[in-house]
């Protein structure tokens, strides 16, 4: 509940209109350009093209995907770190606490769960995936797989075995050891489990090797011929880092063969590129990452062939952790984009280097002491400017920042520090647009979706800017998309369809897990929506309202902290799992619009 206070003193604090308490601190810049990764914090740039620790967008990474996709993301996950045969990236993969720190920060990013690279029983790997399958099991909805390597065969054979034998006594290890947790990855009640080059390897009776085992697994395969596999339940696709296109022929071949397998899963394959000349078995294979848009490029393979009326199964992102082939994403995937920054009068504006189509959005910071921001808006990518006056900033010295924030898991970028003296209230304001949803309560269901319209109205005259569209408060298992994305009114009303969508039916049960932060916000968004039937009117306001509205600001602002502070309850919490605030915003380079949609989930 302090949180709450913090929250409902933020909204009040700025309309009282003096420029020391006008800033309310909710962040840092050290921790806005911190590494936020599992990556170890003193693992530095290398020369293979994996990035040092640094700060990486947590932007959900099935945003990248077609509008209404269903797809379930895993990230392929190596467990050998630590050891003297592998490459020192700064810890060991035998770290509980390691451990930890990668799953949530797979999370952080949207990933449903992992493939565990595995190398049969009794050895470091092994203990390490026994790690991974209790920390999976913290996490509702997370859950983790077994991939056996030919490596396995290879190096952990039981003495005098022949490979399908040796083969047989790992899977039956995995049925007793892995299988049986709740977190463990299953379709229609069958354990998933693949595999990795061991037909390149061996001759393997995949059918007897299936009579011996209790669970009758869901076999995944590799790459084309995988489809039509022996006991074949689908195939997964790779990286191909000697392809002379990146590998999208590849992946377009790959994808085009498993659609018509109505029967089967079809893993995608997402990746940054590769360099394995860093590897001690490395053969100099390159493909190269190009800031980015590889990455993207293997995403916009998949939008191309699959939409919501023709989904693709999973996806797996290949990989989070091989440094040593520099496919890994747990550092970040560095976009080449920097990001430069100015004030004109009242107004703050920036530029960027590098491919602005590699930043998702940008976020504006105000601060009084450089140190200790406080976040002044989202932006679309696209936008380069924003009229600090819109905020009615109260006279006086701040410092200002914008990060260009990139598409999921590419770096965060800082601007340098601009010094801003504030005049806005020296200004004549008048109030510009009017910004409404229609309903502004809607009810779901889980994995359904619902359509509400967003409308900016001009007040008086004209208004030829265009207003970009974005939403926030979303939590875990909710999209929201716009389709126009932005709204140029002109001098009439304009609409734009904001469709809500569930993308995962472990809402309810990431709400029960009780996010005080998350609860904060949504307290949060609706002190926002207060005001005008359901309107809020942000732009520039008459001077000769100022006293009403002061007197709002602090009458809303006595009654929450009445209501909300006092004895520390949770009276006042909302419904557990089931209602959401989400904020809709309208950016332009002159007014900052919002208003809020009640979702409920069934």
């Amino acid at each position: 509940m302090k949180n709450l206070c913090a929250v409902v003193l933020l909204m009040a604090v700025p309309c009282l209109g003096t420029a020391k308490n006008f800033v309310v601190p909710t962040t840092t810049l050290a921790a806005q350009t911190a590494n936020n990764t599992s990556a170890a914090n003193n693992f530095g740039s290398q020369t293979n093209g994996n990035s040092g620790a640094g700060n990486v967008s947590k932007v959900d990474i099935h945003s990248l995907l077609y509008s209404g996709a269903q797809t379930k993301i895993y990230a392929h996950l190596l467990l050998w770190f630590g050891g003297l045969n592998h490459m020192n990236v700064g810890y060991s993969s035998t770290d509980a606490n390691q451990i930890h720190r990668q799953i949530t920060d797979m999370i952080s990013r949207g990933i449903d769960g992992v493939i565990v690279d595995w190398y049969g029983p009794g050895n470091s790997i092994d203990n390490a995936t026994k790690l991974v399958m209790a920390e999976a099991e913290q996490h509702p909805g997370f859950t983790f797989a077994i991939m056996v390597d030919q490596g396995a065969l290879q190096w952990d054979s039981c003495s005098g075995c022949t490979p399908q034998q040796a083969l047989i006594n790992q899977l039956q290890y995995v049925e007793q050891t892995y299988v049986p947790s709740k977190a463990y990855l299953t379709e229609q009640g069958r354990p998933v489990i693949t595999n990795f080059n061991i037909d390149l390897s061996y001759k393997i009776d995949w059918k007897a090797v299936n009579a011996a085992l209790s669970t009758s697994p869901i076999f995944l395969f590799q790459n084309n011929p995988g489809f039509s596999h022996v006991l074949s339940k689908g195939s997964y696709s790779w990286v191909m880092p000697t392809t002379t296109d990146y590998g999208m022929g590849y992946l377009s071949s790959f994808y085009n063969t498993g659609m018509p397998m109505d029967n089967e899963q079809t893993y995608g394959a997402t990746y940054k590129g590769f360099n394995d000349s860093l590897a001690s078995w490395g053969s100099n294979r390159i493909m190269s990452q190009r800031c980015g848009a590889t990455w993207l490029g293997t995403f916009s393979e998949i939008n191309n062939l699959y939409n919501s009326g023709n989904q693709l199964s999973s996806l797996q992102l290949v990989t989070w952790n091989d440094y040593e082939e520099a496919t890994e994403i747990e550092s970040g995937i560095a976009n080449c984009v920097a990001v430069s920054a100015g004030v004109s009068g009242n107004s703050l504006h920036w530029s960027v280097t590098g491919k602005e189509s590699t930043v998702d959005h940008y976020v504006t910071y105000i601060s009084a002491d450089g140190q200790n921001l406080m976040p002044l808006a989202n932006m679309a990518s696209g936008n380069d400017s924003l009229n600090l006056c819109s905020y009615s900033v109260p006279n006086g010295k701040y410092v200002l920042y914008v990060q260009a924030v990139g598409k999921p898991t590419l770096s965060n970028e800082m601007s340098a520090a601009v010094n801003y003296t504030s005049t806005c209230t020296n200004q004549k304001n008048t109030v510009n647009v009017a910004f409404g949803a229609s309903p502004s309560v809607m009810t779901i269901s889980s994995g359904g979706s619902g359509i509400i319209s967003i409308t900016a109205a001009p007040q008086s005259g004209t208004f030829n800017e265009a207003i970009a569209l974005s939403c926030a408060g979303l939590p875990e298992g909710l999209k929201c998309s716009f389709s126009p994305s932005s709204l140029k009114p002109g001098g009439n009303a304009v609409s734009s369809r904001l469709t809500v969508e569930s993308t995962s039916g472990s809402i309810a049960a990431a709400a029960r897990q009780g996010d005080n932060r998350r609860s904060n916000r949504i307290y949060g968004n609706y002190l926002l929506g207060l005001g005008m039937f359901g309107f809020v009117l942000v732009g520039r306001v008459r001077r000769k309202r100022l006293a009403q509205i002061i007197g709002g600001c602090v009458l809303c602002a006595v009654i929450l902290l009445s209501a909300s502070c006092g004895g520390g309850t949770a009276a006042g919490s909302p419904a557990v799992g089931n209602n959401y605030a989400v904020t809709v915003t309208g950016s332009s380079s002159s007014v900052q619009l919002s208003t809020t949609v009640t979702v409920t989930v069934r």
